[in-house]
């Protein structure tokens, strides 16, 4: 399938996220008590309480969460690779931006947004917030009532499960298998909270970001066997 698809019609994208506030205490006692019953399961698992558990994990569920950065890359001239990120601390003008991009440039039925685990965990995501902010959602991400087949999505990781459901592989384990530059090698995952709140250094994490999105966009040119992209900031 990804043989066929035209690579200047595909947009790689990577999202950020941390949790809505960066202490429990800030949260109103609803909310506090929604984020106990969504998540007891895991926090009895794991002892831990609700409190720690907020300001570790929050970030990953849309309703406990925000975003702080959208980064996208796009191919072009057949091998090189440029990025353009959206980010900072109002969210809302985030998802505007974004917004706008993707009606501008992304409307087409042919257009293709893909990520890694972006299907579970980005595409969801930012439609979420877009909703929860009260703002429209571009068609591009408009899932509502659609086959699988009809969405127009392409997930990296979905790819290398070969239809495997309970298979899940990191993308920097993936890109280390297939040869590709390691992603991240500044921070990971679980320290962006910390960057954000404590450092207040989003421009370290929208970096961050631009490296996931490149590693995405490498992958996708493995499976097609291709050579690597040259990089080009925006």
């Amino acid at each position: 399938m990804i043989a066929h698809l035209n690579p200047k019609n595909i947009l790689f994208l990577d999202i950020e996220t941390v949790p809505q506030h960066q202490k429990w205490n800030e949260l109103s006692p609803l909310m506090q008590s929604l984020f106990e019953q969504k998540t007891k399961y895991r926090r009895e698992k794991e002892d831990i309480s609700p409190e720690v558990f907020y300001e570790s994990n929050a970030g990953i569920w849309a309703e406990f969460g925000k975003i702080i950065c959208i980064s996208c890359g796009v191919i072009f001239n057949e091998n090189q690779f440029k990025t353009k990120s959206f980010f900072g601390d109002d969210e809302r003008k985030i998802l505007q931006d974004f917004s706008e991009m993707l009606h501008k440039h992304y409307h087409q039925r042919n257009a293709i947004l893909c990520a890694h685990n972006g299907k579970e965990f980005d595409f969801p995501y930012i439609g979420r917030r877009l909703l929860a902010n009260g703002l429209p959602l571009p068609e591009i991400l408009n899932t509502m009532g659609k086959r699988p087949w009809q969405s127009q999505h392409l997930d990296t990781m979905e790819l290398w499960k070969f239809g495997d459901y309970k298979h899940y592989t990191s993308l920097n384990l993936l890109a280390a298998l297939l040869g590709v530059p390691t992603p991240k090698d500044d921070i990971d995952g679980s320290e962006v909270a910390r960057v954000y709140y404590e450092e207040k250094n989003v421009e370290r994490i929208k970096i961050y970001c631009e490296k996931d999105v490149l590693t995405v966009a490498q992958i996708f040119r493995k499976f097609r066997g291709e050579p690597l992209l040259e990089f080009n900031h925006d």
